[in-house]
């Protein structure tokens, strides 16, 4: 885990913090996320910084070994978390596929805002997190994985991305290192 440095127009993504997703089990308590991602949210909008929120209301349709999602969500499926407090001013990305790109307006928007980092939390490590962050590397953006601020399904599938795959694509820290990075970056 080594952070370097933080881009002056930077964003933070934060993925499916959703009340679905957050309600299934998870490796690490789904309650320290939200807390964390909290932490970074709070954070970003206080520098006015964009904040960008994920929710995901479907699965790219396609056969899997694991079967996929073919009915309806349950009502409320989709809410953000109250927790994140969502602002007008954060931009709402609903995805129907793993990452936040497809299909979205995400990229657009971002370099619409200028961006050239991103700074990414959410569930699951890797699922939505991972795809995220492989395709912003993909578009030459500087990418930042919150670890700590992330969680999976399968214990082994967040370790993996988190040691083998996330150091490939960007640069891996905990929340408060970020934080700190941010304060001492806008000082």
């Amino acid at each position: 885990m080594a952070l370097t440095t933080l881009d002056t127009q930077i964003a933070l993504v934060v993925i499916d913090l959703q009340r679905g997703i957050v309600a299934l089990p998870t490796a690490h308590p789904g309650s320290e996320i939200v807390e964390r991602s909290v932490a970074l949210l709070d954070a970003f909008r206080r520098h006015g910084l964009p904040v960008v929120l994920v929710n995901v209301t479907g699965g790219a349709p396609g056969r899997t070994d694991q079967g996929r999602h073919t009915g309806d969500f349950p009502a409320g499926f989709a809410d953000l978390l109250p927790e994140l407090k969502q602002q007008p001013s954060d931009h709402l990305v609903t995805k129907r596929t793993w990452g936040a790109f497809t299909n979205t307006d995400l990229a657009a928007y971002l370099r619409e805002q200028g961006v050239t980092q991103v700074v990414l939390a959410g569930i699951a490590t890797s699922i939505g997190v991972e795809s995220t962050a492989r395709f912003a590397n993909e578009l030459g953006l500087n990418v930042t994985l919150a670890v700590d601020a992330m969680t999976d399904l399968n214990a082994d599938a967040h370790t993996n991305s988190v040691t083998r795959i996330f150091p490939r694509l960007g640069e891996t820290g905990t929340t408060q290192e970020v934080l700190d990075l941010l304060e001492r970056s806008r000082a």
